[in-house]
């Protein structure tokens, strides 16, 4: 992976930190949850990062794996009333972070859309790490 693509990683996660710096304790009651269950709590924090979710609409955005990130909206468009759904996937690659989506040409990201990822997967990690996993987004340490 190219030296500035590590360096933006450690921006966005924090340097060092790891899947394991994340486990959950012995005595914590979400353990029992499945790792598609503790996606979902994870999804529901990621989606308030971008604000509210219109009423009728859903939004998802979450961390899948350590190179792919998931964004997901559906609802009545505003405009037309008719039901759209949209799905993006980042892929964080040595080349950089490849935005996919169906029907799109795929594109590396940049400039204020990659500032922008940047900075959600960065609230995202430091929301979800203290509101499921009781963690310190920084250290990793159980927190109170």
């Amino acid at each position: 992976m190219s030296s500035i693509l590590k360096k933006a990683l450690e921006l966005v996660v924090g340097e060092g930190a790891t899947a394991a710096s994340f486990r959950l304790p012995g005595s914590r009651p979400l353990k029992k949850l499945t790792e598609r269950e503790l996606l979902q709590l994870e999804s529901q924090i990621g989606a308030r990062i971008f604000g509210p979710v219109a009423s009728g609409r859903r939004r998802e955005f979450f961390c899948l794996d350590e190179t792919t990130w998931l964004w997901h909206e559906e609802g009545p468009n505003p405009k037309t009333g008719q039901r759209e759904e949209i799905t993006t996937r980042y892929e964080v690659q040595d080349k950089g972070v490849l935005k996919v989506q169906q029907g799109s040409r795929y594109s590396y990201i940049e400039g204020e859309e990659l500032a922008n990822l940047a900075l959600a997967a960065r609230m995202y990690h430091e929301q979800v790490a203290r509101g499921v996993y009781n963690r310190d987004p920084q250290t990793g340490q159980k927190l109170g």
